[in-house]
């Protein structure tokens, strides 16, 4: 018997199965399709326009699910004469009516009650003032991670730098004349000077 199963499947023809997805009620094509043979454990799924292909052999089941919509089937028919199966496929809603469902953390409603009366709620203004002193709160900047802003900020920073580094060297500011001379300005015009 297991010859003849065999035997079977090496007749059967394969055929390039494809086609587009479509909803029932509109011309709108429907991405994300799962396209499979149940029993042979391959398959594909829809692109993004509801195109699909893949191969299959003759007299195989194939299956058409999507969340949402109704599930449908297609039997590749016996004996088919070309290689190639094209379908265009429509796929209704499929519509669940779900009961209203009441979500409680407590068996009762008077287990609920006596659960909010027994909590203790600590006034927001009472915080502890050293948390909120500054020594405090410059230890926890610091310790802080970089925000979002802050790393692509730095991110940017090094590929302007990379690109500065492609096309030259950086120019170092103790050798620039032009540095020196209006570092020179700035100490006649006592621009260094401490103001106390």
């Amino acid at each position: 018997m297991g010859k003849l199963q065999a035997q079977d499947r090496q007749d059967r023809k394969v055929i390039q199965l494809s086609g587009i997805i479509l909803n029932a009620d509109s011309t709108d094509a429907v991405a994300g399709v799962n396209i499979y043979v149940p029993k042979k454990g391959r398959g594909t799924s829809s692109g993004r326009f509801g195109y699909f292909s893949m191969p299959v052999l003759e007299g195989d089941s194939v299956v058409f699910s999507f969340i949402g919509l109704k599930r449908q089937s297609f039997k590749v028919p016996e004996n088919v004469e070309n290689d190639k199966i094209s379908l265009i496929l429509t796929m209704e809603v499929d519509e669940i009516a779900l009961a209203e469902v009441e979500v409680m953390p407590y068996p009762s409603e008077k287990e609920f009650k006596e659960a909010v009366l027994a909590m203790s709620v600590v006034d927001p203004m009472t915080i502890s003032s050293s948390n909120m002193s500054p020594e405090m709160l410059l230890r926890w900047a610091e310790a802080m991670p970089a925000s979002g802003n802050e790393n692509f900020r730095y991110f940017q920073q090094g590929l302007m730098q990379q690109n500065q580094d492609l096309y030259g060297p950086r120019p170092l500011r103790l050798l620039d004349p032009f540095a020196w001379a209006q570092f020179i300005r700035s100490i006649k015009r006592g621009d260094l000077k401490s103001r106390d």
